[in-house]
């Protein structure tokens, strides 16, 4: 009886080495941040991007292939870690495929692609939106607060030179930052974040499947195991 249950233990312990747990996309940092993508991208289409538009439905697929990439290849890598690298390649593809869609739309409408550091930006990041609703709120408040900004800025211009001053385009502080401006450029924030995840993430799976293999080592190693075994 002791031996029964002694290999009932060891068998379970080689079925956990063959196929060890997967499948926990949902707490991957990455497909949180590419979920939100999808959402706020469809929201953004209905907004602002015209229902008849290839567009719209290239831009909602590429965001949804990304969250999707990233479950199918977490749920496969119990069999095959090598699927699991293809999958979240295809994710970052789309993803970045998703990137060039929002600077399109951002060149097309004349409407200006934020640097990183802009101070739009940077209170963004702080802010780090979770929900789409969340997002929705930040680009309400931060067009108020630019266009609270634009207006001291005239007024101060009329009170000391009573006239406008010529500000470069470059220097506004948001005239041109509409709301589809500020949503456009919070999404690509977004795909930045997402896209650097999913290189690391790439990264450590091929430096995972160079060293330890896939699912066929595992396999061999489990066989080898169960014949030593046997014969001890």
């Amino acid at each position: 009886m002791a031996s029964n249950l002694k290999l009932i233990g060891l068998g379970a312990l080689l079925m956990s080495e063959l196929i060890p747990k997967h499948g926990g996309y949902r707490k991957l940092k990455s497909f949180q941040v590419a979920q939100l993508v999808y959402d706020i991208t469809v929201r953004f289409c209905d907004k602002y991007i015209d229902k008849f538009s290839r567009t719209k439905d290239q831009m909602v697929q590429a965001a949804r292939s990304g969250v999707q990439n990233i479950a199918e290849g977490s749920q496969a890598s119990a069999t095959s870690k090598k699927t699991e690298l293809k999958l979240t390649q295809v994710a970052r593809a789309s993803l970045e495929e998703l990137k060039l869609d929002y600077e399109d739309f951002l060149r097309q409408k004349n409407l200006p692609t934020l640097e990183p550091k802009d101070s739009v930006l940077v209170h963004f990041k702080r802010l780090k939106p979770q929900t789409v609703d969340e997002f929705a709120a930040w680009v309400e408040d931060e067009r108020k607060r630019n266009t609270n900004e634009q207006r001291q800025t005239r007024t101060n211009n009329d009170t000391a030179t009573g006239k406008d001053k010529i500000v470069p385009v470059s220097e506004r502080p948001c005239q041109s930052l509409s709301f589809s401006c500020l949503a456009a450029n919070g999404a690509l924030s977004l795909l930045n974040l997402a896209c650097y995840l999913l290189d690391r993430q790439v990264e450590r799976l091929a430096q995972d499947f160079e060293n330890e293999g896939g699912f066929t080592e595992r396999l061999y190693k489990v066989r080898t195991s169960k014949r030593r075994n046997r014969y001890d």
